[in-house]
């Protein structure tokens, strides 16, 4: 199907690109000035290319050198880069994001990061997210990363700053590039193919590629650190309910309550073993939690989930009379991602509001009429972990980009002006398949009456009214896999799929120019306006949306707004050539927007670029800043959600273990809440109490991310300020310090479950405790409801450092060296502007100081790249207060009282190439040379095993051929 899809959008693209016009460069001849270009953070084109904003660059050679294969991967490994908001070990998203990736520039989340493929924005989800994964790393140029707001000029969501992706232009001949790799494990293989092709001349030129790039998936069971959900020092901890049925009776309120057993087995965590006779009472022993009751549910998960990725892509550009060009770029990607979990681990109430028990007339009731004789049986209610069905998830993603330019210059008053109107157009679809999950109606049928028919053949019905064979399968839950029968599995197991898709289709016009001379130089402009439509959808099936699967059920998403826009940007030479002004130039730009939906917002930027000398540059930008809500952040229809949280309430591992005031609340049944019992305690989904500050995953499915149409932007101010340093005495040499601080205000905010609990509990806000309900008999939160909103502020300030040397070329070949450092003071976040900050700078996922720095070195033929990435120390969750805490009263977290502090990380990488006599190259490397294993960390994303996968696994040994032709 895959194949069919592609091929025919081959033929699609292909003929789309030559209908709309082949691109070609117009050559400039060499007694032309210096031809001026477009940086990334402003629209006036110019010679210099030095800037009043900090831009980083990567280019081709870089992006090799780094033995990573999809963009997602190379700029999430950027000093300035944070934990990406959605990763391959997140095996539990269920959102339409995952298996795409993302970058979370300064922490402030990839929805605040605009991505601009040549100037143009790209493809984004309904819920604002541009997956990264859909662009192949070799048909790109360069990557400019813009570290400072600029909504000023390209509108929503540039507040973090801005990430533009420039694409080979033209090329003539080919390029073939071949890449594999592999963790030492042998496992986690990444394998790379594309072909690149471009013909022209001076008039008209055309360029052609494709790609192919898979990632395997690493399984958690081949290594022992991540074989189990905590490691080997708290082995079983995380173990969940079994694959052998566990019996209570059933309250008049249709809780669990009586007798806790389980069924009699051989085997133990692993689940491979036999179960005893499920019909006979004396099959079962007390259920006391131990290891051999449970399952290692981490057995079944992916560590790291595979992806495939196909791309076609087409560019052309074609020289008009006039000083006119035509240029126009169409791409396809095409992503299938396969994500797998365990079995669900289903128990009578899973869905809560259509509660499940074997029936007092089932054959297979221990304590059923059948057993214990007719008007003796009762109902049970059960726990079993469906292991024998896996749920596995695929998710095939596509991605269509097509734009069309049409640009010409020309002289007005003898300065240089440049025009360009276009038409860009954006598509995300897919369709979102899972399987493994429970039909809650069949299952009723299945766990209904039942009886042993005159050919022993068990049957559902009674023997006075008997259900056909046909139509009905009983099931032996409470017997295990052992006893479980492929009809019987066939009939309850259900198949969901749900279709998702969001389009953005945008007119833009754009003219700029220099205005007139001024004494320090020419007074350059830029205007332009821009019509933008975006619409989206993502709805589950029927099935899915009834709520009568164990499938997280949600409702479907529709939304649409249009947005028009007017630009002005102005740059004003103030000083050039003066005494301790060599130069001094002011930018100023501003934007209107008005939206469909909530209306207008002016967003307006200053900065400047002040030498006092040729070799020192000062530089300042103050920006402000918005993100428009998305369309799932205003439609979204919300789902349920087994959201992992820790109750405050827990008198152990909650915050009411050392705060008097939250004991109180808790105890006391704050702001209509009920109170908690003495001494109480979290459950897991075992019926457990839980073991550590991490908590556990909710016993009953919440109720998350609904829509709320009253959603305003965020609002924003960035500043920045640093200079740079390139001495004329020592050629080569450049160092650059800029400071910056970004606050976000008016936020829109995902509340997630432990948020919510610890705002009524923790912080008194009685606001969020109308949301909770508490079992009146256990304590346990039983109903939470969570979603979006406006929601205080968030803040970061920090420092990036960037050092580079090229040394003079000597006997030994040339050396250079980079350095990228970042530097985080602060993160923080507060919901009100009355509360205090909540720090995070230094916390789990938030690094204060980041750095990557490396080695090159080239002779003749070979070349060589000697790497170090490093990490700061950082404050991860304790287990308890007093096991792996090393840190419990000294300092207060983001997450609570108590942090254990985890030591700096250095990895180190390493390179080697050599350029062939028949014009190819060949790249060999090792990431993570020494081999750095993972470390455990409880605040990681991973969903299997806490550990930091995304920072390190283990060696990675790739090879990469580049042939031209």
């Amino acid at each position: 199907m895959m194949e069919k899809i592609l091929s025919q959008s081959i033929r699609v693209i292909c003929l789309g690109g030559m209908t709309l016009g082949m691109t070609a460069a117009i050559a400039q001849e060499a007694s032309q000035p210096l031809q001026r270009v477009e940086v990334t953070g402003s629209r006036i084109r110019q010679v210099d290319l030095e800037t009043a904003q900090p831009v980083q660059i990567l280019n081709q050679e870089q992006i090799q050198k780094t033995g990573l294969v999809t963009v997602g991967d190379i700029l999430n490994n950027l000093s300035s880069a944070g934990a990406p908001d959605f990763s391959r070990s997140g095996s539990l998203t269920s959102n339409t994001e995952a298996g795409g990736q993302y970058v979370s520039l300064r922490n402030l989340g990839s929805n605040r990061l605009l991505v601009l493929v040549d100037g143009k924005r790209w493809t984004q989800t309904v819920a604002g997210f541009t997956d990264l994964s859909t662009i192949p790393s070799a048909m790109i140029e360069r990557m400019e990363i813009l570290k400072d707001g600029a909504s000023s000029i390209y509108g929503s969501d540039a507040i973090a700053g801005v990430v533009n992706i420039i694409l080979k232009k033209n090329m003539e001949g080919g390029q073939v590039n071949l890449y594999t790799g592999a963790y030492d494990e042998g496992d986690g293989r990444n394998k790379d193919f594309s072909l690149t092709y471009g013909a022209g001349n001076d008039t008209a030129s055309l360029m052609f590629g494709l790609a192919h790039t898979t990632q395997g998936r690493v399984d958690t069971q081949t290594r022992e650190i991540t074989a189990t959900s905590y490691g080997p020092a708290h082995f079983g901890d995380g173990f969940g309910a079994a694959p052998w049925g566990r019996i209570r009776q059933v309250s008049p309120s249709g809780a669990a309550t009586g007798f806790n057993q389980i069924l009699n087995h051989t085997g133990d965590w692993t689940g491979n073993g036999v179960g005893a006779n499920s019909r006979n009472p004396n099959s079962y022993h007390t259920y006391a939690g131990i290891n051999e009751d449970k399952y290692n549910s981490s057995q079944d998960m992916d560590l790291l989930s595979p992806n495939k990725l196909d791309t076609l892509f087409v560019k052309g550009e074609i020289a008009l009379p006039k000083d006119m060009r035509f240029k126009t770029t169409a791409m396809y990607s095409q992503r299938e991602s396969t994500r797998t979990i365990a079995g669900y681990p289903l128990q009578s109430t899973s869905q809560a509001k259509y509660p499940v028990y074997i029936d007092k007339d089932s054959y297979y009731n221990p304590y059923g009429n059948q057993v214990a004789g007719a008007g003796l049986g009762q109902d049970l209610f059960f726990y079993r972990r469906t292991t024998e069905l896996k749920r596995v998830t695929e998710n095939e993603n596509r991605t269509l980009h097509i734009d069309a330019t049409l640009e010409g210059e020309f002289n007005f008053r003898d300065t240089a002006w440049n025009w360009d109107i276009g038409y860009n157009h954006n598509k995300v679809s897919g369709i979102s398949r899972d399987s493994g999950n429970i039909n809650l109606l069949t299952l009723k049928r299945a766990l209904g009456p039942s009886f042993m028919n005159s050919s022993g053949v068990v049957q559902c019905g009674t023997p006075t009214s008997p259900v056909p064979l046909a139509d009905c399968t009983p099931w032996d839950i409470l017997g295990g896999p052992s006893a479980s029968t492929p009809a019987a599995l066939a009939y309850v197991n259900t198949s969901g799929a749900k279709t998702y898709g969001s389009t953005i289709n945008s007119a833009t016009a754009n003219i700029g120019g220099e205005v007139w001379q001024l004494p320090a130089g020419a007074l350059g402009v830029a205007v332009g306006v821009e019509h933008r439509e975006v619409k989206g959808s993502d709805v589950p099936d029927q099935f899915s949306q009834s709520g009568y699967s164990t499938n997280l059920s949600g409702l479907p998403t529709y939304g649409r707004y249009t947005v028009r826009e007017a630009y002005a940007e102005v740059n004003i030479p103030v000083f050039k050539g003066q005494p301790f002004a060599e130069l001094l130039s002011l930018n100023l730009a501003t934007r209107h927007s008005d939206y469909s939906n909530f209306g207008v917002t002016n967003n307006s930027k200053a900065s400047f670029m002040y030498k006092p000398v040729k070799d020192v540059l000062v530089r300042g930008t103050w920006a402000e800043g918005f993100r428009a809500p998305t369309l799932d952040d205003l439609a979204g229809g919300g789902s349920q959600s087994f959201d992992t949280f820790l109750d405050p309430c827990d008198t152990v591992f909650g915050e009411a273990a050392r705060n008097s005031a939250v004991a109180a609340r808790c105890a006391s049944g704050f702001a209509g809440v009920r109170g908690t019992p003495a001494n109480f305690r979290q459950l897991r989904q075992a019926g457990t109490p839980i073991t550590s500050t991490n908590g556990d995953q909710s016993l009953v499915a919440f109720n998350s991310g609904a829509g709320n149409s009253f959603l305003s932007p965020e609002t924003a101010v960035t500043k920045t300020a640093g200079f740079v340093y390139s001495p004329s005495f020592l050629s080569g040499f450049s160092v650059g310090l800029d400071w910056y601080n970004i606050k976000v205000t008016n936020r829109i905010t995902a509340i997630s479950a432990s948020y919510v609990a610890n705002q009524c509990f923790r912080e008194g806000n009685a606001n969020f405790c109308s949301v909770i309900q508490r079992d009146p008999v256990t304590g346990q939160i039983n109903q939470l409801s969570r979603g979006n909103a406006n929601l205080g502020e968030v803040e970061t300030e920090g420092l990036d450092l960037a050092i580079n040397y090229r040394f003079p070329r000597s006997a030994y070949g040339q050396f250079s060296v980079r350095s990228e450092t970042s530097y985080t003071d602060k993160y923080r976040t507060r919901t009100t502007a009355d509360q205090e900050w909540n720090e995070y700078a230094g916390d789990y996922f938030y690094n204060r100081v980041k750095s990557n720095n490396s080695l090159d070195w080239a002779m003749g033929n070979w070349s060589a790249n000697w790497g170090f990435r490093y990490f700061s120390p950082v404050k991860d969750q304790c287990w308890s207060s007093t096991v792996e805490c090393n840190m419990p009263d000294a300092e207060t977290a983001s997450f609570g009282t108590g942090a254990n502090k985890l030591g700096s990380v250095t990895i180190h990488d390493l390179s080697v190439g050599y350029k062939t006599a028949w014009n190819g190259r060949i790249l060999l490397g090792v990431n993570n040379v020494f081999d750095k294993k993972p470390r455990i960390a409880y605040s990681t994303q991973a969903s299997s095993s806490a550990v930091d996968v995304d920072q390190l696994l283990d060696r990675f040994v790739y090879v990469r051929y580049t042939q031209n032709f």
